[in-house]
């Protein structure tokens, strides 16, 4: 893993938690999917939390490093949205959806990745 895709991956996670992202994980499924080398699958309260989710989650890596996604799909319903940024794709769930689907079960050989988030107590 490149330090770039560390360092996306730590925004990501990191922008996820500082707006009260649920259940963060990210996977390194390299040589597993055709889609993507790493998934970050987290979850919101309801669906105007998926979409603010996701929407701090894009403006943060834009205003960071510069990179937009290649492509978002879900922010008319809110219930999941993908965020692509072709090395890196970013699921967003409502919980329920997230059990449904279950997208963790679909590469049981990926890898979790260790993603440091700093937590600044109050």
């Amino acid at each position: 893993m490149t330090e770039d895709v560390k360092y996306i991956l730590h925004l990501v996670a990191q922008a996820l938690f500082d707006k009260q992202g649920m259940n963060i994980l990210a996977l390194d499924v390299r040589g597993l999917s055709t889609l993507t080398d790493y998934m970050i699958i987290a979850e919101g309260h309801v669906d105007k939390h998926v979409v603010a989710l996701a929407d701090h989650v894009i403006s943060t890596l834009e205003k960071t490093v510069h990179l937009s996604p290649l492509h978002v799909e879900g922010e008319a319903a809110g219930d999941w949205i993908v965020i692509d940024y072709l090395d890196v794709m970013v699921h967003i769930f409502m919980p329920g959806l997230r059990e449904q689907y279950a997208l963790e079960q679909l590469w049981p050989e990926a890898k979790i990745v260790d993603v440091p988030i700093h937590v600044i107590s109050k």
